[in-house]
C-alpha cells in the first residue's frame, strides 16, 4: 500500500493518530519536502516518530518517483505531506503512477491553509478561486493570477494568495552547467505578494485592462497558520506591504477582501488592523458602494 499522508502545517504532533500508526509500522517513510515546510526539522519528526525519514525533493517525486514506489505492492509505504496530501498537483501525478502499477493507495487527510485561513476570521465559504504568487525577475512577471482574482472579485468574494517558496532551486548558470549547486531557501513574505500585486496593478491600468485592487483594497497578512506563533496583520494592500516585521518568519499567505464582506468578519479581523479606524473607513466607504 501506498499511504499519503497529510502532517497538518505546525509541528510533529499535527499528524493524526492513523497516520502516526502507518508511519510507525511502514517499511519506508518520506517526507516531501519542496512544496511547503513544516515549522520544525526532520529531526524532531523522527524523534517523534521513532524511525528514519527520507527527504523527497521536487526531483526525486518528479522524476525518479520509481524509487517511492519500490515494491510498494508487497509493502507499505508512506508518503508524508505537509498539510493535506492533495495540496499539491504534484501528488496527484504520484497517485497516478501508482495506479498505472496496480499500487492500492490510500490517503489519510489533515488540516490544510485551504482550511485553516478561516482563523482570519473570514468564513470559507466566501473563499473564491486560490491563486498563487511566485517570486517575480527582471524578466518574468506573470500576470495569471490577476484574471482570477478579477473573477472572484467581480463576484465578490475573497482570494486566498498562497506564496512562493524556493527549496534546493539552482541559479540559471549552474542548471546551464550541470552543476548541483543550489540556492539558500527563500519564502516569499507578506509584504513582498502585496508589492508585487500593486505592480502588477499599475502595468494592467497602464495597458487599460486594470481595476481589480488598488492600495487601498483591504486584505489580511497571516504568518505560520496553525503553529504556536501563529500571526495576522489586517489593513491596506498598501500598508501589508509594510508588515513583514510584525508578521515574522515563513510560512505566510495573504487574503485579498472581496465585496460581500460580512459585518462580522470585518469586525473579527478589525481586532489585528494596523489601524483599526482606517479599517472601519474603507470598509464603510466599501460597503455603501454596493
Amino acid at each position: 500500500m501506498l499511504y499519503l499522508i497529510g502532517l497538518g502545517l505546525s509541528d510533529e504532533t499535527d499528524i493524526t493518530v492513523k497516520g502516526l500508526d502507518v508511519v510507525r509500522k511502514a517499511s519506508r517513510v518520506y517526507l516531501e519536502a519542496y512544496t511547503s515546510i513544516l515549522l520544525v526539522d526532520k529531526s524532531i519528526l523522527e524523534t517523534y516518530y521513532g524511525r528514519d525519514v527520507i527527504l523527497a525533493d521536487r526531483e526525486m517525486v518528479e522524476f525518479a518517483s520509481e524509487d517511492i514506489l519500490d515494491n510498494a505492492q508487497t509493502e507499505d509505504v508512506a508518503f508524508l505531506v505537509v498539510g493535506d496530501p492533495f495540496g499539491a498537483t504534484t501528488h496527484t501525478d504520484l497517485v497516478l503512477r501508482a495506479r498505472s502499477l496496480k499500487i492500492p493507495i490510500q490517503t489519510i487527510p489533515n488540516a490544510s491553509i485551504m482550511s485553516a485561513i478561516g482563523a482570519t476570521g473570514l468564513q470559507l465559504y466566501n473563499f473564491g478561486q486560490t491563486v498563487s504568487m511566485v517570486f517575480f525577475t527582471k524578466t518574468w512577471k506573470p500576470t495569471s493570477f490577476y484574471d482570477r482574482i478579477k473573477e472572484n472579485r467581480d463576484i465578490g468574494l475573497h482570494t486566498l494568495v498562497l506564496l512562493d517558496i524556493k527549496v534546493k532551486e539552482q541559479s540559471y548558470e549552474n542548471m546551464a552547467r550541470g552543476r548541483k549547486i543550489y540556492e539558500p531557501p527563500r519564502y516569499m513574505t507578506v509584504g513582498q505578494c502585496a508589492q508585487q500585486m500593486l505592480e502588477i496593478e499599475e502595468i494592467k491600468k497602464a495597458e487599460g485592462a486594470g481595476g481589480v485592487y488598488d492600495e487601498e483594497s483591504l486584505a489580511i497578512g497571516a504568518a505560520r497558520v496553525g503553529g504556536k506563533t501563529e500571526k495576522f496583520v489586517s489593513g491596506t494592500l498598501k500598508q501589508l506591504c509594510e508588515a513583514d516585521e510584525e508578521l515574522g518568519g515563513p510560512l505566510q499567505s495573504l487574503v485579498l477582501l472581496g465585496r460581500r464582506t460580512h459585518e462580522l468578519e470585518i469586525d473579527y479581523a478589525r481586532e489585528f488592523a494596523v489601524d483599526r479606524e482606517g479599517w472601519d473607513r474603507i470598509w464603510k466607504r466599501d460597503y455603501d458602494a454596493k
